[in-house]
């Protein structure tokens, strides 16, 4: 398949608009870690295990899909 924008998406089991979704959403939580951790740099008292409990959720996440998505290929 030559089509940049499916190519990834079906080599991960995803539609294009699934693959969007699932993007984007990572890409919201991301920006939520990246405004918990600028607050934290000013004010450590605030959000002292916030960041590193959400990567470590983001993370399971991610392997959650990966698993799922292997899990397929083999049936």
């Amino acid at each position: 398949m030559n089509n940049p924008f499916l190519k990834h998406p079906n080599a991960v089991g995803e539609t294009y608009i699934e693959h969007m979704g699932n993007a984007l959403k990572f890409s919201l939580a991301f920006l939520n870690l990246a405004c918990i951790a600028y607050i934290h740099a000013f004010f450590p008292f605030l959000f002292t295990n916030t960041g590193s409990d959400k990567v470590k959720e983001l993370n399971d996440s991610m392997l959650k899909r990966r698993k799922q998505e292997e899990e397929e290929e083999y049936h």
